[in-house]
């Protein structure tokens, strides 16, 4: 997405805020007491623990062949992309992508300037873990993205004016990111060659451009069997497990 690569920190004081100013994204699940899924037999016996990686970029947990395909487009820096990660997460998995009838299919869409440079560094651990680590990413979401608030007016025109793939990486620095996930296992080294990599950034932009082009405006943003779900508040797991009930047929 150009305007964000090119657009410095100018969106900080947006992350800071929140992605909108819809209320909040919490809520009980309105399929909670439906009836159970039936079950479509996974190889290893346990489809949440079959993650892939999309020709389109993003990361499917699930049956590959599901009747349902759940797609999210997600900012990690996005604070109702964190809500949906607390209320849906668990649910979804256990109820729906544990059946086989549904895959969860992760997109990023880069909307602050903090996100190339976390989503590389997540993407950079592979398919496995992925969903764990956004997850755990979300969760302390609060905490590292406050860090950017004591940001002088000098850092951020410092910041402003490196090269898309530098900037990137002296954010995850300044959030602390980088921490995370040596403390997680990854080296030095592989953090370093990670935020360096800027054939990975384009792919990113390419990733955001091409959910543009499908109608994304803004995050989440989530798709079933190819079509924009709507949605009207942020209560999104409410809004959204009906919506995959009637795509099963249940």
């Amino acid at each position: 997405m150009k305007s964000m690569l090119s657009g410095g920190v100018a969106a900080l004081a947006l992350l800071l805020a929140g992605c909108g100013d819809e209320g909040s994204g919490n809520g009980q699940a309105a399929g909670g007491n439906a009836a159970p899924l039936q079950q479509i037999a996974a190889p290893n016996g346990d489809w949440t623990q079959t993650v892939e990686e999309t020709p389109q970029g993003g990361y499917r947990m699930g049956n590959p062949n599901a009747p349902v395909k759940l797609v999210e487009y997600g900012s990690i820096s996005c604070s109702h992309c964190a809500e949906f990660s607390e209320t849906a997460t668990e649910p979804l998995k256990n109820n729906y992508v544990k059946s086989g009838q549904v895959s969860w299919e992760f997109r990023p869409y880069l909307l602050f300037p903090t996100d190339p440079g976390i989503t590389m560094l997540l993407r950079c651990q592979g398919p496995t873990p992925f969903f764990h680590l956004a997850d755990q990413l979300y969760a302390d979401q609060a905490n590292w993205a406050g860090k950017l608030q004591n940001l002088s007016a000098a850092d951020q025109q410092q910041i402003q004016s490196m090269p898309a793939e530098e900037r990137a990486a002296a954010l995850v620095r300044l959030t602390g990111v980088d921490q995370f996930f040596r403390q997680r296992g990854m080296p030095e080294s592989k953090v370093n060659s990670c935020l360096a990599d800027k054939a990975g950034l384009q792919r990113l932009a390419e990733i955001t451009d091409q959910g543009n082009r499908e109608g994304v405006t803004g995050t989440p943003t989530f798709f079933i069997n190819g079509k924009v779900v709507t949605l009207t508040s942020a209560q999104y797991w409410r809004e959204l497990e009906p919506q995959l009930r009637s795509a099963i047929g249940s």
